[in-house]
């Protein structure tokens, strides 16, 4: 089943457009039908989770991290992550660049952009990017390689549509006013099972998709 969901969903992506295997709470046996079948990329979301689970599994996976990461939990995860995809905080951020720093280590991230109205999501307000942007040069520890979000759960199309746009065009401000920074802040991270084929309408470079892969969560 594994393998049909993501052979039936890598054939409607566009070329070029990643697929993030969400494989938060789902055992490493399920992981494996999924690398067994050509995937290698996956995200998990919890950190003691992510540390169990990276040296069960082969060491050709790039590992993404994709929920919300306490400063105290940073050594579980940035040894191991080829992608940090949900810095929320200018805190986290600063944290995330001193830990790479320490290491001789430059850590990728992407910057998580709260679009949706569900005020429990984290999250950068757009109007932050600007200034986190601008103060990258004293960050030396952290590489921007671009954004993520969540749009809202909804049905609502037309909303998911706006909050989808809105991102896209923040992403292509950001590039247009820093073109010395185009050639790795180049991610779009957009989409979930829900609305991953609205992402990719809006230009995401990579969708992060679960349930469709994995069926419903098992704990």
């Amino acid at each position: 089943m594994i393998a049909d969901n993501l052979r039936n969903i890598k054939a409607s992506l566009p070329e070029g457009v990643a697929l993030v295997a969400v494989s938060k709470f789902h055992p490493v046996e399920r992981l494996m039908e999924a690398y067994d079948a050509g995937q290698r990329i996956f995200a998990e979301s919890r950190p003691q989770e992510f540390a169990a689970k990276v040296p069960l599994m082969p060491s050709d996976i790039e590992w993404h991290f994709i929920g919300h990461l306490q400063t105290n939990k940073l050594k579980l995860v940035l040894p191991y992550a080829s992608l940090v995809e949900s810095v929320d905080s200018r805190h986290l951020l600063e944290s995330i660049s001193s830990w790479g720093s320490a290491a001789g280590k430059v850590i990728d991230i992407l910057l998580e952009v709260h679009i949706s109205h569900d005020e429990a999501k984290q999250g950068f307000s757009p109007d932050e990017i600007p200034a986190l942007i601008e103060a990258l040069p004293g960050l030396p520890g952290v590489r921007v390689r671009g954004l993520m979000a969540m749009a809202s759960l909804t049905g609502d199309i037309d909303l998911i549509d706006t909050e989808f746009s809105a991102v896209r065009r923040l992403f292509d401000d950001i590039r247009t006013a820093h073109p010395e920074l185009c050639d790795h802040l180049n991610v779009l991270s957009m989409g979930m099972s829900s609305d991953w084929r609205i992402a990719i309408r809006h230009g995401a470079t990579e969708v992060r998709i679960g349930t469709d892969i994995f069926g419903p969560r098992e704990y």
